[in-house]
């Protein structure tokens, strides 16, 4: 049976955004009155509990939203951050922690994601009985594009991916296709709910996506 906890990636550095470990974060950002942070909290705390954060860097910035702030364990090279995998490494092991056989990861960046995005993962992951399961939307060219930022990872693979990061892994889709992932497809409405905010005009479409939602 699993037990499940969820932890919110927000890992990066937001450079596409204009903002940096400097200069400040992306998931601080403010869309609609709300912080992206706020938003996806929002959306994934009625799902999983408990919730945590993946973060670096100074973590006393993400005090107000009353969340376990947990730092990678894996750098890149000369120190930099080594990309959403150590974030997962980094869940898996605070998972440990709470006693989890599971964790169900989403980025911070990303503030429509679906509200059955849980649920959806479980039932992909037993109906295909693979390790992991990735959230998955159609696309009209490439299939099923994977999302990898926002899945369903085993705390008994922790051990694994400690050793693939330290051997140099980075690539989430690799590593997955390497045990196995259930791809697990939502649908698309009126738009991508997994879009992520990586630029200043994709901030402008998110607001705008916004407005038609609340209209």
């Amino acid at each position: 049976m699993q037990k499940l906890v969820g932890v919110i990636l927000a890992g990066g550095q937001g450079t596409r955004m204009g903002v940096d470990k400097t200069g400040g974060d992306k998931s601080l950002m403010m869309l609609g009155g709300q912080s992206l942070l706020s938003r996806v909290i929002d959306r994934f705390s009625p799902q999983v509990f408990p919730l945590a954060l993946n973060a670096n860097g100074d973590l006393a910035r993400f005090n107000a939203f009353g969340l376990p702030v947990i730092e990678d364990s894996i750098s890149g090279f000369a120190g930099s951050f080594a990309g959403p995998l150590a974030g997962v490494l980094a869940g898996l092991d605070w998972a440990a922690t709470q006693g989890a056989t599971h964790v169900v990861t989403a980025a911070a960046d990303t503030p429509f994601f679906p509200g059955d995005l849980v649920v959806q993962l479980q039932n992909g992951l037993e109906k295909d009985n693979k390790p992991i399961a990735l959230a998955a939307t159609p696309h009209p060219k490439r299939g099923m594009l994977r999302q990898p930022t926002f899945g369903l990872w085993p705390v008994n693979l922790r051990q694994d991916l400690r050793v693939s990061l330290k051997e140099g892994m980075r690539k989430m889709v690799q590593w997955t296709d390497g045990h196995g992932a259930a791809i697990v497809p939502f649908d698309m409405g009126k738009f991508d709910p997994f879009f992520n905010v990586n630029t200043p005009d994709d901030m402008k479409r998110a607001e705008a996506l916004l407005k038609a939602e609340l209209l």
